[in-house]
């Protein structure tokens, strides 16, 4: 088949996919957001991955799998799949809706939350299995399990089944665009989160061969740039560490699938996000347009502030938000990060004189909008000074700026641990 009759092929799958899927959900909102559309300079809009059922867009290539699967006669075989989040809740809400039988190899360190609710939308159509502290671990078990019960298993991004079903979203921005607004999206910037690439190669492909392609921009948590690396190398690369602070796109090899279709556009599409940075966007959301985004949803969001307002200007954005599976046992940590990011909070270890009135004193030092969060002694043995670890938030980032000319001006001796990595992460 020439490229035309591939594209034509893959088009018309995606339009059936997207039919196909009314009998779970309509479309997801593709709205626009006044909040940031003011703050850019841009038209931005949202569209809403998180409204689905089970709040993230994975729901879309495990149904497609499944519904080919079934089609194809996969028989009673069991369906299998490793994951600790969003393609687990996807994959157990389809095996309920097709009545299938699946099998989840989830790690032992699962949050509890995500367990729970992984088994409420399979009911009794799904077994857990915890296997492992490491999602490697899991993921050998289900592939070692699948192979000797026969079972199918359903790759979270890196099938063509997969990637089909994701592109539904592209699927529906268009039709949205053109039904909704006056906006062409042609001609607009199109940010997609990038994990394992189901997502942003099924977009991008879609849009791309029904000649409605406009700028493309990838958003890749910073510990975790396996497209941009692909990019750079021309082939998937292993990344030797990951951090996994955004779970739902902390992948350490891009698919070889969703690879094959991105692997024209130039590295420096992709954007990549800091995750402290991320968790300011998350709270941002939150506290001012009260949409509740996990670290992976809030990526493309997040992404707009690489763009300058002069590029923004007058221009229409269509950000993917991904998903909204946040855990809010994760919250406190999410605003520290914000905090440490914005320049509110800061970490000091200080030589601390022990004497009588010493407290005191410190505390002379602090502004109306100073307050300190943490106070504890590291070292206690110490006859004349100790080292004493501080916490101090402020409601100025400029405010530490005076603070640390009054400790010099004073003579209280400190190194600022805010941003060093290895201490942080031992005593913070």
């Amino acid at each position: 088949m020439d490229a035309q009759g591939k594209a034509g092929g893959f088009i018309a799958g995606v339009g059936e996919a997207a039919e196909a899927l009314r009998a779970l959900f309509p479309e997801t909102p593709l709205q626009e957001n006044d909040y940031l559309s003011k703050k850019t300079g841009a038209r931005v809009f949202l569209k809403r991955e998180d409204l689905t059922p089970v709040r993230s867009y994975k729901l879309r290539g495990a149904f497609n799998f499944f519904r080919k699967a079934v089609a194809g006669g996969a028989g009673e075989a069991n369906f299998v799949c490793a994951s600790a989040g969003n393609h687990a809740q996807g994959f157990a809400y389809v095996c309920r809706h097709f009545g299938r039988r699946g099998v989840v190899f989830m790690p032992v360190t699962t949050p509890q939350q995500k367990i729970d609710k992984t088994r409420i939308f399979g009911g009794v159509f799904v077994e857990i299995r915890l296997v492992g502290d490491f999602f490697d671990d899991c993921y050998r078990a289900a592939h070692q399990f699948a192979a000797e019960s026969g079972g199918m298993m359903v790759p979270p991004f890196d099938h063509p089944d997969i990637i089909e079903g994701q592109a539904t979203v592209a699927f529906e921005i268009a039709a949205q665009m053109q039904r909704e607004t006056d906006a062409k999206i042609t001609e607009s910037l199109i940010v997609l989160p990038v994990g394992g690439g189901g997502l942003a190669s099924g977009v991008t492909r879609f849009l791309r061969d029904s000649e409605q392609a406009g700028e493309f921009a990838f958003a890749e948590p910073a510990g975790a740039a396996s497209l941009q690396q692909a990019l750079v190398e021309d082939r998937p690369v292993r990344l030797a560490q990951v951090d996994n602070f955004v779970d739902g796109a902390a992948v350490a090899e891009i698919g070889a699938e969703p690879f094959s279709h991105l692997q024209g556009f130039d590295a420096s599409a992709v954007h990549l996000v800091p995750e402290n940075r991320l968790c300011a966007t998350m709270i941002e959301m939150l506290n001012i347009e009260g949409v509740v985004l996990e670290p992976a949803g809030a990526l493309a969001i997040d992404a707009l502030k690489d763009f300058s307002p002069e590029t923004l200007a007058g221009r229409t954005v269509v950000a993917v938000v991904s998903g909204g599976n946040f855990d809010f046992e994760r919250l406190p940590d999410v605003k520290e990060r914000a905090l440490r990011f914005e320049g509110l909070k800061k970490y000091f270890i200080f030589r601390f004189p022990q004497r009588p009135g010493a407290l005191r004193d410190f505390l002379d030092l602090l502004g109306p909008e100073d307050d300190i969060t943490r106070f504890e002694y590291l070292k206690k043995s110490a006859r004349n000074f100790g080292s004493v670890l501080i916490g101090i938030e402020t409601r100025n980032r400029a405010n530490f700026d005076v603070l640390t000319e009054r400790f010099d001006k004073a003579g209280w001796a400190h190194q600022d641990i805010t941003d060093n990595d290895t201490i942080a992460g031992l005593i913070i």
